[in-house]
């Protein structure tokens, strides 16, 4: 190993340690709150307040705006201005317009100039590679058929029947065969439509969204965990979908990781099953921890995950109490099945960017930070199913969230046309070896070059 890489993972070392700076960014402070409590999304908003220097209201890029006359008309609901005030909503309000006017609006509620630095290391410059791409993107989806979007509604609305009829035959058919094929069936469809509620809630107010709830968890904290916080710092320090699991699950490379870390992979197949239920009873006790923490983050939609088992109760005649072991039994092997899924899907391959990873660019051009954070599975692209189902079409979805998966296939020739033209480090892979690396993360087999990877992935691609 050569000794300048070797001088680095001593000073890596040191900083993961001392804990004052990220390690990858060492330009910018440790996120505030993020290795206490119950790390769950007010604290990280919370934390997120105090390090970025929007004075209670919102920051985009060196300015701050004052929203709060505007939430109730932003297109996408007040939903999203509620939850981001007083932080920095930089890679929010960038990755989620993809049209040009928004910026005139902003003017609009211009403040003044924010007197600290950003403490986040992403840029957005104009002739960069996100922008240019965004821009190419924004004329791109001119040409794709207005009714394409359809095709994402019928499989998720179709994924809600099967649930239905399948949970309701889990209590109500005396056939031993029928019930176990219905649990499996049902347990199926509901990490399958709590994946695809998926492609809805990063979107303005809709119905579809609240089917995430069914999994007891919270669409609304969804929002902050995965939308504004995964999507936006993927792999680094501020990506709450990485602080969470800490210190039981490590995808961060550190050295001295506990024993429980290193046995990631069995925590996560002895753990899985209940997240669902964990994640509901985290958020219950908050109300006990947390002062008038009902009352500010309470919704009538937290009650949605209740439907499920009273539907169960109600069409199969069997007791409250057989219908709710049932739903139980759905409910944990749903969960099982979803974050089985969501943890392959697309960042824990040993050569995708990580806190901890030597980086050549300190500032970064966000949309390259985001290539290098994903890798692209080939055996997913290509069906809108899949992309449905198991968190396909990940790097394009990372770069426009806001985009109907039902959308984004078409985006391939001019995504990869930029990404040729910027040297982005676009990758592919297959769920297999995805799976297979993250089990063995000293498996050097999956590199690709970008072009190896673009001629695999086009390969995938129906013609547009």
């Amino acid at each position: 190993m050569p000794p300048a890489y070797m001088d680095y993972l001593e000073i890596a070392h040191q900083r993961a340690v001392e804990k004052k700076t990220h390690v990858s960014f060492p330009q910018l402070k440790y996120p505030s709150l993020r290795d206490e409590g119950l790390r769950d999304p007010v604290q990280w908003l919370r934390g997120k307040a105090l390090d970025d220097g929007a004075e209670g209201l919102w920051r985009v890029h060196d300015k701050i705006y004052d929203l709060k006359d505007f939430m109730d008309k932003h297109p996408g609901g007040a939903e999203w201005l509620e939850l981001t005030q007083g932080t920095d909503i930089t890679e929010a309000f960038e990755t989620h317009h993809i049209n040009a006017s928004v910026e005139k609006v902003l003017e609009k509620y211009y403040v003044r100039d924010a007197t600290l630095p950003r403490n986040s290391p992403f840029t957005f410059n104009d002739n960069g590679f996100y922008r240019t791409l965004k821009r190419a993107v924004r004329e791109e989806i001119k040409k794709i058929p207005k009714d394409v979007t359809r095709r994402a509604d019928l499989i998720i609305d179709g994924l809600l029947a099967t649930l239905l009829i399948t949970s309701a035959l889990v209590c109500g058919s005396k056939d031993y065969r029928v019930v176990m094929g219905s649990y499996l069936l049902a347990s199926l469809a509901l990490a399958w439509v709590v994946i695809a509620s998926h492609n809805y809630l990063h979107r303005k107010s809709n119905w579809r969204m609240y089917l995430f709830n069914l999994s007891l968890w919270s669409y609304r904290d969804y929002r902050v965990s995965h939308v504004l916080s995964h999507h936006l710092y993927t792999n680094t320090l501020i990506d709450l979908e990485i602080s969470a699991f800490e210190p039981y699950i490590m995808w961060n490379p550190r050295r001295d990781k506990p024993l429980v870390a290193k046995l990631a992979f069995l925590t996560e197949l002895l753990t899985f099953s209940f997240v669902f239920l964990l994640n509901f009873l985290k958020r219950f006790a908050l109300n006990f921890i947390r002062k008038d923490f009902f009352k500010k983050h309470y919704r009538w939609h937290d009650g949605v995950g209740f439907l499920l088992p009273l539907w169960m109760w109600l069409v199969s005649g069997v007791t409250l109490h057989d219908a709710f072991i049932n739903w139980l039994w759905i409910l944990c092997t749903g969960s099982f099945i979803f974050f089985m899924i969501g943890s392959n899907a697309a960042h824990h391959h040993p050569k995708i960017f990580k806190d901890g990873d030597e980086v050549s660019d300190h500032n970064p051009d966000w949309g390259m930070h985001e290539m290098e954070a994903v890798m692209e599975r080939t055996d997913i692209s290509g069906s809108l199913f899949k992309v449905m189902t198991f968190f396909g079409d990940h790097a394009l979805h990372h770069l426009f969230p806001t985009l109907d998966h039902a959308t984004l296939s078409y985006l391939y020739p001019i995504f990869l046309e930029h990404c040729q033209k910027f040297r982005a480090n676009f990758r592919t892979t297959s769920s297999l070896d995805l799976f297979i690396v993250r089990v063995e993360a000293d498996d050097d087999s999956m590199t690709t070059s970008p072009n190896d990877a673009l001629t695999a992935l086009r390969g995938t691609m129906r013609a547009v």
